[in-house]
């Protein structure tokens, strides 16, 4: 796999819940309250009724927070 379809897949990967709070080092009840504010990433909500986060949407998430000192 070259070095551009690994970062295509990789952008197109959706994590789990689990994986977003560990990244951003946030318990679950967290993640729930800022999407009740609608603060949180935009999410996928599968059939079973969890949720996924695709990968790209939460790095576009986390650079419109980014300080702009």
């Amino acid at each position: 796999m070259s070095r551009i379809e690994r970062s295509s897949s990789e952008a197109k990967k959706k994590l789990t819940l689990r994986e977003v709070c560990v990244e951003l080092n946030i318990s679950r009840s967290t993640f729930y309250d800022w999407r009740a504010k609608g603060r949180a990433p935009r999410c996928i909500k599968l059939p079973n009724g969890e949720l996924r986060v695709r990968r790209s949407e939460l790095d576009r998430w986390l650079s419109a927070r980014e300080d702009q000192n």
